[in-house]
Parts: C-alpha cells; structure tokens; sequence
C-alpha cells in the first residue's frame, strides 16, 4: 500500500494521527466541492492545519481545489481500494452522518428485520454480568460506528456481544452496499459464552454477513492473532472498576499501535467519585475521553442500573499502554 496518510501525518507533524488524514479524504469523497472550512469544521480541526493537509494532497496528486476540494481518479482509486472505503448508498451514509438520530425510514426497516433476531438470542447469564440492550441501543451504536468513519473497510472488535452489536454493524453494511456481499469490512466477536458465539455464527452464516466468532476468555492473555489488528472495538464490560480494567486493556492490546483510534466503551451511569476514580484509570492507560453521551444505551431487564447506561468514546494516544 501506497504510505501517502502515513507520509502526509509526518509532514505535516499531525497531533491528530493518520486518521484525520483519511477522515479528509473520506469527506471529500462523500461531497465533492467541499469547501477548506466545511472539512475543518466537520473534522474538529483548525483551518491551517486543514489547508496544510490539501497542500500534501494536492501534491500527491490526491485531491484538486476546483470550486472547492474534489478528488482526483488516483484519489478515489486510493480510497476505495487502499482505505476500502467503496460505499454504494451514497445517500444513506450522508444523511446517518449529518443526522444520526433521526428515525429515518432505512433505519426503521433495519430495526423490523432485526426484531426477531433480537427476541431469540440466548438467555442472558447473570454470573458473567450480561445484560440485553435494546434493538435500538444495538443500531445506534452501529450508527455511531458510521459518523465516525470506523464502518466501512475497517477492522472491528466487539469484546463480548451478547448486545448483538455485530449483528447491527453487519446490517447496516449491508443497507449501505445495497444487499451486496463485497464486503470490505472484516467484524470479529470475542466472547467466553459460546451460546452467543454459535448464535451469532449461525446469523452471520444465514445473512451472509462478515463475521467471524473466537471463544476467549479475557482474564488469559489476548491470542497473539488478535493483537494489534483493529480499527475500533466495542465492549461493554462488568460493571466495576476491575471488570473496566481488564475489558480495556484487551481492547488496547488488540487495536493498532496509533493515535486516535476510537473505543466504544459502554458503561452504567455512576457516581461523581466512582467516575473519577474511572477517569483515573482512562489516564493511567493513556486514554482521552472524546465524547460522553448520557443515556445512550437501553437495556432489558437491568433495573439495577436503571435499564440505562452511557456510551463513553475513548481514544488511543501516544501514551495509550494495557
């Protein structure tokens, strides 16, 4: 693979890491004539650091300003068969980017289809601290996945998934590419309960959807072949602070060494100091938090927790270690 993301970062001395640089690229790709500012302020970044950006682009004969940014063929070769970013509902992706939260009517057909998948899943087991989220948490948290572009032709990790979050992530791709099967997104479920691991397994064979289930338990160590692989995980772990321990650091152990890499970290509405002693841990591991979102998830059944709890986004660092 060409190292343009990779040349470019070191250019340009991007505190951000790579991925900015292919957010750009993406943001181009989805509209064409995007202008310097719309780029910077969809990417939370300052205008010169976008502009430098275009100029290592430009360069590389990557993208072109004519009435705005657009790609140039080299550059959309470039992100749909090196990024793997090749999205044919073009439509679809934008408005779940720029209105994630509506009920749109794509969105609702997913959630029919998969309300009987949902209603069958195995029993949850109480001694492993399982919980059901909703259909609606579960297709959110796909949806998040989308806004922040770790969907298509991106390595994902679900550390435990009795959420049926794979499943999610595995429909929504399909909406996107209109019920084809070229895929470029590769979605791996680790778990220690094997009823969800064959149930999954059994969907994905079924749907046809790009799945693959490990059995581990995660108080072992993480199997050498999954460290260092992904793109973004998922996990909602126990619910104490030796349980957040151990489920992020095997999280860690398994996304790429780079900077700004989302994990999508499910967990109950706490205490002020219960929280800042969760805060102390995320330093200790060298994550910053990104974004917390109250409220987000939904569950079945958990009224101990309020049948609620908050999906925190965290991100990698040059100081990120298990």
């Amino acid at each position: 693979m060409f190292k343009y993301i990779e040349e470019i970062c070191k250019n340009v001395q991007l505190e951000e890491g790579e991925k900015t640089i292919e957010n750009i690229l993406i943001t181009v790709y989805l509209k064409e004539g995007v202008s310097t500012k719309e780029i910077a302020r969809r990417n939370l970044l300052p205008i010169p650091v976008v502009a430098a950006i275009k100029k290592e682009l430009i360069k590389r004969d990557l993208v072109i300003q004519d009435c705005g940014t657009r790609l140039t063929d080299k550059g959309r070769h470039y992100i749909e068969n090196q990024i793997g970013f090749n999205v044919r509902d073009k439509d679809l992706y934008m408005k779940l980017y720029l209105d994630p939260w509506k009920e749109h009517e794509e969105i609702m057909q997913i959630q029919s289809e998969l309300a009987e998948i949902f209603d069958n899943r195995p029993r949850v087991d109480v001694t492993i601290d399982q919980s059901k989220s909703s259909v609606e948490t579960s297709l959110k948290r796909a949806i998040l996945c989308l806004k922040n572009h770790n969907l298509v032709g991106k390595k994902i990790l679900c550390l435990g998934d009795d959420d049926l979050v794979s499943i999610s992530l595995g429909f929504l791709l399909k909406k996107l590419l209109k019920g084809s099967n070229d895929y470029s997104t590769e979605i791996t479920v680790v778990d220690i309960d094997k009823r969800f691991l064959r149930y999954i397994n059994d969907i994905a064979i079924e749907k046809k959807l790009p799945i693959k289930c490990i059995y581990a338990d995660l108080r072992m160590p993480l199997p050498c072949d999954l460290k260092n692989q992904y793109d973004c995980v998922f996990t909602d772990p126990p619910y104490t602070i030796e349980g957040m321990d151990l489920f992020l650091s095997r999280g860690i152990e398994s996304l790429k060494n780079k900077i700004g890499i989302d994990i999508y970290f499910s967990y109950a509405h706490k205490s002020s100091d219960f929280q800042l002693n969760m805060q102390r841990h995320f330093l200790r591991m060298g994550l910053s938090i990104s974004q917390v979102m109250l409220q987000f998830n939904s569950y079945e059944g958990a009224s101990i927790i309020g049948n609620t709890g908050q999906m925190i986004i965290l991100k990698t660092t040059e100081k990120t270690k298990s």
